[in-house]
């Protein structure tokens, strides 16, 4: 089954680039969180459901191939800052205002309290036009 708008599918991307510095298990949590922001703003990121042969029904995932990338704290200030430029180009954020924080509440304050440079990205995800996305992260390589 493909998804309600496929030629989206075929003419946008979405990529998540995660700090080289963060944690492996803050790193997971990181493009697990990124992935909800995607999926939750973007309708056409998920597929419907499918069902194998037995006819059990396995939910909707994410129609897109999601390339998982790695840069520096400071490669991912500033593609942020480029790819928010950018008005074809959706970003999510997960900074350490966010995994600090033990409530949503605590985290926007912290972050209401902080410039914009003193924001410390662990990750981010990119969704919009593909030679968009493809020309900010090009350069980046591979999570690995």
């Amino acid at each position: 089954m493909r998804p309600a708008s496929f030629a989206t599918v075929l003419t946008n991307k979405m990529v998540v680039v995660i700090a080289a510095e963060t944690p492996i298990g803050v790193a997971l949590n990181t493009a697990a969180l990124l992935g909800v922001g995607l999926g939750h703003h973007h309708d056409s990121v998920v597929g419907p459901d499918t069902v194998d042969a037995s006819g059990e029904v396995h939910t909707g995932m994410c129609a897109y191939p999601i390339p998982v990338l790695r840069g520096t704290v400071e490669q991912l200030h500033d593609l942020r800052s480029q790819a928010a430029a950018r008005p074809d180009v959706t970003v999510h954020d997960m900074h350490e205002a966010a995994q600090k924080a033990r409530t949503y509440d605590q985290m926007s304050e912290t972050l209401a309290g902080t410039k914009p440079e003193d924001i410390t990205y662990l990750g981010l995800a990119l969704y919009g036009p593909r030679a968009a996305v493809d020309s900010l992260t090009g350069a980046l390589g591979l999570y690995r």
